[in-house]
């Protein structure tokens, strides 16, 4: 339940014992009231301040901290051996994920890079490079593929998605920019310049929004200092969710509380997918990304 719906138990409210049916209403509302907000929230917001941007310099303390919590992460739920394909964030390459690709193949996954090198963005045949992997992936091993993005490279796991619903298993970005204003971010002339495209595209830039039809989640952070994290939020679905963590954008695919939601998600058995369980522990490191409000806590 979100924190605006907590309210002061009187003594007899106390003893009563909780009605699940209530608490799973007031979750729909809350969901419906953030979902119905979200037209509002994408037209209102500008890019990361000052402060955020120079708190992006935090990411190497992100990455100890997740050897740090190694012996914790080693507890993640564990993957079934199928093959997840990771593509990094823009003018990043391969060794960007490697971190996190080594934490999921130790949990049991078959974690692989992109290997088209420097992601300079949609290029002349990049996009059908991609089709071609994930379709050549899901031959080789006779089982769907899952995406996770980082970033720009979310937005090639969510509409490969798209193009391939039935050779994909799950998709997963990580502060990606899929809504909202395209230059609500600090990384937009950064995007122009190393794609050559620029971003006056309203109705392809609008059809970005639209979840996949498959089982889709968008991790993002409220302290993101290139992403304004407003861009990676997502209606809520059947199949699609979101997962709030504390990061930096830099350090999205080092943080140990991004590993572990990433795998737990892959973990699920296919045909199978839950949204994401935030009760018991989970609850103080994942806030609640339907409450309202533009405050971290």
């Amino acid at each position: 339940m979100t924190a605006s719906l907590l309210m002061k138990k009187t003594p007899s409210q106390s003893k009563a014992k909780p009605n699940a049916k209530a608490n799973a209403n007031a979750n729909a509302n809350a969901n419906a009231d953030f979902d119905a907000s979200l037209e509002h929230l994408w037209g209102n917001i500008k890019a990361p301040g000052a402060i955020l941007l120079a708190l992006e310099g935090r990411a190497p303390w992100e990455y100890g901290a997740a050897l740090a919590s190694w012996p914790l992460l080693r507890n993640a739920p564990t993957g079934d051996g199928h093959t997840v394909l990771v593509f990094p964030g823009l003018v990043a390459g391969d060794f960007s994920t490697a971190p996190m690709r080594n934490f999921l193949n130790n949990r049991g996954f078959d974690a692989q890079g992109w290997e088209l090198g420097m992601n300079l963005g949609p290029r002349e045949g990049v996009l059908e490079s991609i089709v071609a992997k994930v379709q050549e992936l899901q031959k080789t091993s006779g089982r769907k593929v899952s995406l996770v993005g980082w970033s720009l490279g979310g937005v090639y796991a969510r509409e490969v998605a798209k193009m391939l619903p039935n050779s994909v298993r799950a998709v997963i970005s990580m502060g990606t920019p899929f809504c909202g204003d395209p230059k609500a971010t600090n990384a937009w002339r950064i995007y122009e310049y190393a794609s050559g495209t620029k971003l006056d595209d309203k109705k392809m830039l609008a059809s970005l929004a639209a979840a996949p039809p498959v089982p889709t989640t968008s991790i993002y952070s409220r302290t993101d200092g290139v992403v304004a994290w407003q861009c990676s939020v997502q209606a809520q679905g059947a199949k699609a969710e979101n997962i709030e963590v504390i990061a930096s954008h830099v350090g999205l695919g080092l943080n140990p509380s991004v590993w572990y939601a990433v795998a737990d998600r892959l973990a699920q058995a296919e045909g199978k997918w839950q949204k994401f369980d935030r009760s018991g522990w989970k609850q103080y490191i994942y806030r609640d990304p339907a409450r309202h409000g533009d405050w971290l806590f």
